[in-house]
């Protein structure tokens, strides 16, 4: 691909990456670009799996069906040509279509995993999502095909909610846009979520200006640290540029420095100079590497306490499902897992008996006459699969377990039992590299056994895990290792809280 060719990618997150690009094109993606790749050609393989290739039974001889795969982007020189040419053919189906074209001064790429071809001969172009697209919503109506039936069966409607994504907007726009120059643009297009079964329909048209702003929008002429910039392959040409010109974003990254920017303080040392509280002694706790600062004005440090404590972590895969759930209760490791396929009977019972044994810990406790209470570290992540995993599966029995329905995961979440012990760090902590796990706990005196090992890296061993190989078993050794020391690090944070943070300076001393 040609350097200097934007993608929709290019248009979402870090627009430098564009720029440097173009000064760098030899340089590697990292290793867990490659992964997400990797994981991303395997999905769109298994979608591609499901599609049609030639009529179903009653579709009726007379219904024409032709189905063209082409190279896609591993023949960038052929791939635009081939791709006219099936549009030319009247196919019904184009897998790996891709489109050139030209906006505000910037040529621009895009590859159509999908390309249908509508009853009015025109075409709907089709995106593979790693998102969830669509949710059930009973009070919404959207159109929507199964993928086995695409190019056969008109769209039905269906009650879901769309749920919109930069990037896939960007994808389906330039599509759309090319499509029209040829004369083949329907006006509408579609999206394969996390459910590879099913495509939901949209207009294309609600993409446009968006796009056109974000193309118009030109690019950054100088780095600025991003959240992206931790796993970006860039970023070892980019810090550079920034500790040269001693950057606020070192320290403010994204827009957190932009009202100090407005009153003209640009630099990492302008910032210290300010003293302008907390920020600045972020700035002089990065300059000199101090990880953690106590906050200004938040009193003694101190953390939550229980009679009976129990620190929970959950692992899960994308959307799909969260398929690991350890608790630590203070002496031993408690790990429910399922190395099945997720959306089905498998995580819905690895869950009921999760469920099972925390509630029962938590009757135990309160018929002792004592208290209880389960700690996570930022509570987003369990609480979204508590509710989810509710809301699917809520009174499936399984033996003596059951999946709890909605309500009750409501009800604990909401009680003084269920506390995130992030928010306790928050109230108490700041850091020049922020307060997560992985920071703070290795000043509690926590390490991990799989040092660098992250959300990242755990996604990518999911996959290996499901194989009953020797990969496979050594695979679910690892996350459930991971997923230990998470709870154990949780359980270390926690105590080193109520012992007042030693170690920590304040940041009145910065």
């Amino acid at each position: 691909m040609d350097p200097r060719q934007v993608t929709a990618s290019d248009l979402v997150g870090c627009r430098y990456r564009y720029v440097q690009r173009q000064h760098f094109p030899d340089v590697p993606p990292t290793d867990s670009s490659v992964a997400r790749r990797q994981r991303a050609d395997a999905e769109l393989q298994a979608m591609l799996a499901l599609l049609p290739t030639r009529r179903g039974l009653g579709d009726g001889r007379r219904k024409l069906f032709l189905r063209v795969d082409l190279p896609g982007a591993d023949d960038p020189d052929d791939a635009e040509l081939s791709t006219l040419a099936a549009i030319a053919a009247d196919a019904t189906l184009i897998t790996g279509a891709v489109f050139t074209g030209s906006d505000a001064g910037h040529r621009w790429r895009v590859v159509v995993d999908v390309l249908v071809r509508r009853e009015d001969g025109n075409y709907a172009p089709v995106i593979v999502s790693n998102h969830r697209v669509a949710r059930p919503d009973k009070h919404s109506v959207m159109q929507a095909v199964a993928t086995n039936r695409l190019g056969l069966s008109r769209p039905l409607e269906v009650g879901y909610r769309p749920r919109h994504h930069v990037v896939d907007g960007y994808r389906l726009g330039l599509a759309a846009r090319a499509l029209a120059e040829i004369g083949r643009d329907s006006g509408r297009g579609g999206a394969i979520g996390q459910d590879r079964t099913t495509v939901f329909l949209t207009d294309t048209a609600g993409f446009q200006p968006a796009l056109t702003a974000a193309l118009e929008a030109g690019w950054p002429i100088v780095a600025r640290r991003v959240k992206e910039c931790a796993t970006c392959r860039f970023w070892s040409r980019c810090e550079p540029e920034l500790v040269a010109a001693d950057d606020i974003s070192l320290v403010l990254p994204g827009d957190k420095a932009r009202d100090f920017r407005q009153g003209g303080i640009t630099t990492v040392t302008g910032l210290i100079d300010a003293r302008a509280g907390e920020p600045s002694a972020l700035a002089a706790a990065w300059r000199s590497g101090t990880p953690l600062l106590r906050r200004l004005a938040a009193g003694a440090v101190t953390g939550p306490h229980a009679d009976v404590e129990i620190d929970v972590d959950m692992e899960a895969y994308l959307d799909h499902g969260a398929y690991l759930w350890g608790a630590f209760d203070g002496a031993d490791y408690h790990g429910f897992a399922t190395w099945e396929g997720l959306g089905g009977a498998a995580e819905a019972e690895n869950f009921a008996r999760f469920w099972d044994w925390l509630m029962t810990r938590r009757a135990d406790t309160h018929a002792a006459g004592l208290t209880f209470a389960a700690y996570c570290y930022s509570a987003n992540g369990e609480n979204h699969w508590f509710r989810s995993t509710a809301t699917r599966f809520g009174g499936r029995r399984f033996g003596r377990v059951v999946v709890p329905e909605l309500d009750e995961v409501d009800a604990f979440i909401a009680s003084d039992e269920w506390r995130d012990v992030f928010v306790w760090v928050r109230r108490h902590l700041i850091g020049p590299h922020g307060v997560g796990l992985k920071i703070v706990a290795p000043e509690a005196g926590y390490t991990w056994a799989d040092e660098g090992f992250d959300g990242e890296d755990s996604v990518h061993t999911w996959r290996r895990a499901q194989a009953a190989d020797e990969t496979g078993m050594r695979a679910r050794a690892t996350l459930l290792r991971y997923n230990e020391d998470d709870t154990r690090a949780t359980a270390a944070v926690r105590a080193w809280l109520r012992d007042g943070a030693p170690g920590v300076p304040s940041a009145e001393d910065f």
